[in-house]
């Protein structure tokens, strides 16, 4: 991945990674909607056979030219190692325009089909220096990066950041809690930077096991909702190390960088974090009109970090307003000056471990399966991965989760889009003009997973 990412930067060309768990569906739209012209796959990986999906793809996407095959040789692909060797003529200019794209990363959120959100060599660069100065990164710091390189967290800390700091990267291909113990432990790992589940997970795995971390000196927490108590117990668990929530996306990396020590704790628990490098507006909703310190309402960040835009122009003029600033969709207050509290979302995306999952992509393939007539996703409290998925169904017969599971298996949607949970009702509450009100939907899930006084 390095050396095809670093070819991309000195080549000029545009780097697009892709989530490895994206199956047919999404890495089909993916390669068309980018017109990829080469794409790089493992043979199989996690007992999936990437060749396989990437040749029935091909048939229908005339610009990818070539796959190539890494970890493994296939037919009909070319091989890494022979794609090293070939004689291919240099058509790598040397001198990228720094404001040219450099990266394509799609993401999914309140559209059914995933964006691809556009960053330059400037804008990337941008938040790698504002992060490294605000955190004091340096050649001794050693960063844990338990994301994976295809999200925008994992792409700038674990490919990017050594180049800004010259620090190293130690990297995870599969998520496990006390594997990130002995890690921190063997390579001396001072930061991270990674969604709630892997904070969680690493504390009560410390906790549990007596482990001491003396090396680590800054966690920072995002991608899904953080409770404040997971941070101050994080912090008891790991003495010295700054531990705090941070806001950002694909779109705007980094709004906030968390806090820098161990003395801005309640910071750290109580709100996401230090505005940097960045502008930041509250608004209205209803009226736009600008709001003041401690006052709710839709963040919008301008910024030399945030994306130049979308591959689709009609969802760029959407997403900016008159000014040049970005809509987030999230919504939250300004504190102490400047530190961001985010509150909510205006729209129903579903933020699974750090995950975006669109509720209309899954709505659109279940009004497929044949039994149902309509059919609400909306986002339900998990225990470990802050949000989960649940279909309210109304359908002509019963419909269980592994029935669904099967079915969008078959649609090509990747596992964690399927809901865990289905609730089969006789009607939605709506509104007049008839949308379902989904926020009704997701108050009784919230209510149902509280204890009830007789259980306390």
């Amino acid at each position: 991945m390095q050396q095809s990412h670093l070819a991309c930067c000195i080549g000029g060309f545009v780097c697009n990674p892709i989530i490895p768990i994206y199956r047919e569906a999404e890495v089909g739209y993916i390669l068309r909607d980018g017109r990829a012209k080469i794409l790089f796959v493992p043979t199989s990986f996690r007992g999936f056979d990437y060749v396989n999906m990437a040749r029935a793809l091909q048939a229908g996407l005339p610009d990818l030219a070539t796959i190539v095959t890494v970890r493994g040789e296939a037919e009909g692909c070319l091989g890494y190692e022979e794609l090293l060797a070939s004689n291919a003529p240099d058509v790598a200019s040397g001198h990228p325009d720094p404001n040219a794209v450099k990266l394509l990363l799609y993401t999914s959120g309140t559209t059914s089909h995933p964006k691809g959100v556009l960053h330059s060599h400037n804008s990337l660069m941008a938040e790698l220096l504002a992060a490294r100065d605000y955190w004091g990164l340096g050649a001794s710091d050693v960063v844990l990066m338990p994301s994976p390189v295809t999200h925008i967290t994992g792409y700038l800390y674990a490919l990017e950041m050594g180049f800004v700091t010259g620090c190293a990267a130690v990297l995870m291909e599969r998520w496990d809690a006390s594997e990130a113990v002995e890690l921190i432990k063997r390579h001396g790992v001072t930061m991270s930077v990674g969604a709630t589940p892997f904070l969680r997970e690493l504390t009560d795995t410390v906790v549990s096991a007596g482990a001491l971390l003396p090396t680590m000196r800054l966690f920072i927490c995002g991608g899904a909702p953080v409770a404040p108590e997971l941070v101050r117990r994080a912090a008891q668990a790991i003495p010295g190390c700054a531990i705090s929530r941070a806001f950002g996306s694909s779109e705007a990396p980094t709004v906030t960088l968390g806090v820098r020590g161990v003395e801005e704790l309640e910071l750290g628990a109580t709100t996401d974090g230090r505005i940097v490098n960045n502008e930041v507006r509250i608004i209205d909703e209803a009226t736009g009109a600008l709001l003041g310190e401690g006052a709710e309402g839709e963040i919008l960040v301008r910024g030399p970090e945030v994306m130049l835009g979308y591959t689709d122009q009609a969802l760029t003029d959407d997403a900016f307003d008159q000014d040049g600033f970005f809509r987030t969709g999230d919504l939250g207050r300004i504190e102490f000056g400047d530190f961001l509290a985010v509150s909510g979302r205006k729209k129903d995306v579903i933020v699974r471990g750090g995950e975006n999952i669109s509720p209309q992509e899954i709505e659109d393939a279940l009004h497929r399966y044949p039994a149902i007539t309509d059919v609400a996703v909306v986002a339900m409290p998990h225990e470990r991965l802050g949000e989960g998925v649940c279909a309210y169904v109304i359908a002509d017969a019963p419909v269980s989760v592994a029935d669904i599971g099967s079915f969008l298996g078959e649609q090509g949607l990747a596992r964690q889009k399927w809901p865990e949970r289905v609730e089969m009702v006789d009607a939605f509450p709506r509104t007049a003009s008839g949308k379902v009100q989904k926020n009704i939907l997701r108050d009784r899930l919230v209510a149902q997973a509280q204890p009830t006084e007789a259980s306390l």
